[in-house]
């Protein structure tokens, strides 16, 4: 792709605080995090992987979550630690179009892998006795792989018009992290087509994943509503319950960074939300999809045996 001419080579990202004390609090809260994340995730793909009770299509999509997951904290994190313990706040004009593109990338993908997990989580309630027919692995490695081919084509199409545009004035970015608002926001000169480009963005990645979600749960819970002992519902309904979790503090922060009105006022608070689906969300799946399991808890136990 050719760049157009700018003056701008680098931009300087602000992160939360420009106080050293509240600096080091901090990077050592975001190590934490990126530590538990780390294991977290490594041990639950571990655990997929080398149990064999878990190689159903249920725990193939958990497995690729938690793979996601832990490249997606890896994008933002690794920054954020330079950026509280370093004077250098700074990062390539490169640098910041490839972190736009790989966690645009990536939070794209996951809402598609969530939705796939929706459609996996409604055949395991509606057709249970099918259901190892009907999600076969062919089927399961094609709904990762379009996961991942709809998330970054798409990115790339976003990246691609950031790459074009000039930067001629302010390169200060009031963020942790490259994103497409701050940057368009800093751009000079013509800027048409970006509503557009944004209001695309928002449809083909969030909302739809989101509507197909949301078909798939109110057919569970037809299906659920059929069911005639209560503890027949409570069972079926467990086996969704961690996948609803996930969605519900998924897609609230990301349509809330995405819909509300930014102004100064809200800018903390942004940066908030903002660090909850890109560094703590990461960290907090692999607890979702463990604490509540049985069969994770008991590979887990196996393991260290």
């Amino acid at each position: 792709m050719e760049r157009s001419n700018h003056t701008v080579t680098e931009f300087i990202l602000l992160g939360f605080s420009t106080d050293p004390v509240t600096q080091r609090v901090l990077f050592v809260v975001f190590l934490a995090v990126y530590s538990v994340t780390v294991v977290g995730n490594i041990t639950l793909m571990v655990l997929i992987c080398s149990d064999s009770g878990l190689h159903t299509p249920m725990y193939f999509f958990i497995g690729n979550l938690s793979f996601l997951d832990l490249w997606y904290s890896s994008v933002y994190t690794p920054k954020i630690l330079v950026i509280c313990i370093s004077e250098d706040k700074s990062i390539s004009f490169a640098g910041c179009i490839a972190q736009l593109f790989f966690s645009g990338g990536l939070a794209y993908t996951e809402c598609y892998l969530l939705a796939a997990m929706a459609y996996d989580r409604y055949v395991a309630i509606s057709k249970p006795l099918l259901y190892a027919q009907a999600m076969s692995i062919k089927l399961c490695a094609f709904l990762v792989v379009a996961s991942y081919f709809g998330g970054f084509i798409n990115c790339s199409i976003i990246a691609k018009k950031i790459f074009v545009l000039n930067f001629c004035r302010d390169n200060v970015i009031d963020d942790f992290f490259c994103d497409l608002f701050p940057l368009v926001k800093l751009a000079c000169g013509r800027k048409d087509g970006f509503q557009a480009l944004l209001f695309f963005s928002l449809s083909s990645n969030v909302i739809t994943p989101c509507v197909l979600i949301l078909a798939s749960y109110l057919f569970i819970i037809t299906t659920i509503l059929r069911i005639r002992s209560t503890q027949g519902r409570l069972k079926a309904f467990s086996t969704c319950s961690s996948h609803l979790t996930s969605v519900t503090l998924y897609y609230g922060s990301i349509l809330y960074i995405y819909t509300h009105s930014r102004s100064s006022n809200t800018l903390e608070r942004d940066k908030i939300v903002s660090t909850f689906y890109t560094v703590v969300f990461p960290m907090l799946n692999p607890m979702i999809y463990s604490l509540r399991n049985k069969d994770v808890k008991h590979a887990l136990i196996k393991l260290f045996k």
